[in-house]
């Protein structure tokens, strides 16, 4: 997967609060500064979250590249919405999407309605079915728990639908793919990585991700030259509805009413990869469903959103309540004017484990390093203070092991007992 966290080295203080909430510890500190073992990140966007000196960022496609296309398609989550307070109307915030450069605005969401009415779910099924809606906990899933891929679910997310329902749409109008960009409004870092990963589904369909808080900016600045709507300008989706259940898809405990049966939600990277280890143990959960967000209230904490998720997710539910729980007849027929051109393409290829650190490609030597990082461990404090640069004692350990740093780094070990740090040097030698 694309790595799109960056660090500026010369804004960043090496203070640790970056590698110390990673849940993957990808971080490392080396002289004086945070470094990312990109091979270990998932693009969840902790560090940035915890990152006290700003100096970690989320690349972006330019929002100058829109302008590339003649018809340029804007699919934003309705997170995006919610971010604005109630004294500016659905509407009022759609005509300003259009207002910044935009000929056509979906709602991602839209994509669940679409899905659930081309490809019906399959009642009395008891398989467990693990979400595939959050790029980051499905990448945790392929790096750590390999086990449970079988588990995950090959529909498609709903954002993905909806651009290739757009496409389909702006296709029997006649119009030339190439001239048809679309864009998504990206609450996390991890959507962006996966829109920038070369080869992708999200790379194929978009032409690029814009970060929200970017998005909020510029939206925000023309609700304030454009005070009311201007009904001579479009102020509607360009898919004019969804259905309750579906706006709330992206919210906590969402996908779980798009679903029968036992249901489970669990956010906040953290909680996923306990709730992780402990579902790889058991062998029988009950569970039909499972909903794993990266975030605390799902997308709606998301590191790119700019409004408090609790005010952010009564004004969700708030909009949901106004919705019908069914499409009408005309937009359902909307959605079959594309069903030959949908078909066969609303299921995701299997994704493959992908593996995140090997000790060594030579499995003698591999594991040879596993018993030297365990004997070294035996020798470290065990406080995991994070003062020598790795998050535990334990990662310490596993670093000195594959010669990616020394056992000098120990601070503790140092101040505690210099001779016996000397005698340590000698048997597990300096950092290669």
């Amino acid at each position: 997967m694309h790595h799109c966290l960056k660090i500026d080295q010369s804004v960043c203080r090496g203070c640790t609060h970056c590698m110390k909430q990673c849940p993957t510890q990808a971080i490392r500190i080396r002289d004086g500064h945070a470094n990312v073992n990109v091979s270990l990140c998932i693009n969840c966007g902790q560090c940035l979250k915890a990152c006290p000196h700003g100096a970690i960022r989320i690349e972006q496609t330019p929002f100058e590249d829109i302008q590339k296309y003649e018809y340029r398609v804007a699919i934003i989550p309705a997170v995006f919405i919610a971010q604005f307070p109630d004294n500016y109307s659905i509407a009022h915030i759609t005509q300003a999407i259009y207002r910044i450069g935009f000929t056509h605005v979906f709602l991602a969401e839209s994509g669940v309605d679409i899905m659930n009415h081309l490809l019906p779910k399959k009642e009395g099924n008891d398989k467990l079915f693990i979400s595939n809606y959050c790029p980051a906990t499905q990448k945790l899933i392929q790096m750590r728990y390999p086990v449970l891929l079988p588990n995950l679910s090959l529909r498609r997310p709903p954002a993905q639908v909806v651009a290739l329902f757009a496409r389909a749409e702006l296709a029997k109008q006649g119009i030339a793919a190439e001239k048809v960009g679309v864009y998504y409004f990206t609450p996390c870092a991890a959507k962006m990585a996966q829109i920038k990963t070369a080869g992708s589904q999200d790379n194929l369909l978009f032409q690029g991700a814009i970060n929200m808080d970017t998005a909020y900016n510029k939206v925000r600045s023309i609700l304030s030259s454009y005070k009311q709507v201007d009904p001579a300008l479009p102020s509607t989706f360009s898919f004019p509805s969804c259905t309750n259940v579906a706006l709330l898809w992206s919210s906590v405990k969402g996908e779980c009413r798009g679903n029968a049966g036992r249901t489970l939600a669990v956010d906040e990277m953290h909680n996923v990869i306990e709730f992780l280890e402990q579902l790889e143990e058991e062998e029988d959960t009950n569970l039909n469903y499972l909903e794993l967000d990266a975030c605390a209230e799902g997308c709606l904490g998301g590191v790119l959103t700019v409004r408090n998720r609790f005010l952010a997710g009564e004004r969700l539910l708030h909009w949901a309540q106004s919705l019908p729980g069914e499409l009408n007849d005309e937009l359902k027929e909307r959605i079959d004017a594309q069903k030959d051109d949908l078909d066969g393409q609303l299921i995701c290829a299997p994704p493959q484990s992908s593996e995140a650190m090997v000790w060594d490609p030579d499995k003698a030597k591999a594991l040879h390093k596993m018993e030297n990082s365990r004997l070294i461990l035996e020798s470290l404090p065990g406080i995991d203070c994070g003062l020598c640069g790795s998050p535990t004692c334990k990662q310490l350990s596993e670093d000195i092991a594959r010669s990616e740093a020394s056992i000098r780094q120990c601070v503790v070990l140092k101040l505690k007992d210099p001779k016996l740090m000397n005698q340590l040097v000698k048997i597990w030698g300096e950092r290669n």
